[in-house]
């Protein structure tokens, strides 16, 4: 079993920059892939960024978003730069044991609980 514990969310205006993490538990995490996900309200889950052995991203946040991993510490991170309104979202944290999710939620099987992010115009 996983556990996914998200933090970083707040509240930003347009333009600013936050710094997701996720810490996890579990023996093997340096084996998962790792997934971010965001929720807008009204809206279905979107992938947002997915790491293995390098990230890859949604064409919404390419060149704004980076993710990135620290195996040792069992944390992945999302560092969101030039944040717009439509940014705004609850942002979960997957890990997916077979590391070939990517963007695939379904493939996904562990999630936290979310970290709220609102961005003001």
């Amino acid at each position: 079993q996983v556990q996914l514990v998200e933090s970083g969310g707040g509240l930003v205006q347009a333009g600013g920059s936050l710094r997701l993490s996720c810490a996890a538990s579990g023996r093997t995490f340096s084996s998962y892939g790792m997934g971010w996900f965001r929720q807008a309200p009204g809206k279905v889950r979107e992938f947002v960024a997915a790491i293995t052995w390098r990230g890859w991203y949604a064409d919404s946040v390419k060149g704004r978003v980076t993710i990135s991993r620290d195996n040792a510490d069992k944390k992945v991170y999302l560092q969101m730069n030039s944040l717009k309104p439509e940014d705004t979202a609850v942002y979960y944290c997957a890990a997916d044991r077979s590391a070939s999710g990517l963007s695939l939620e379904r493939l996904y099987d562990y999630w936290g609980q979310g970290t709220q992010v609102t961005v003001s115009s």
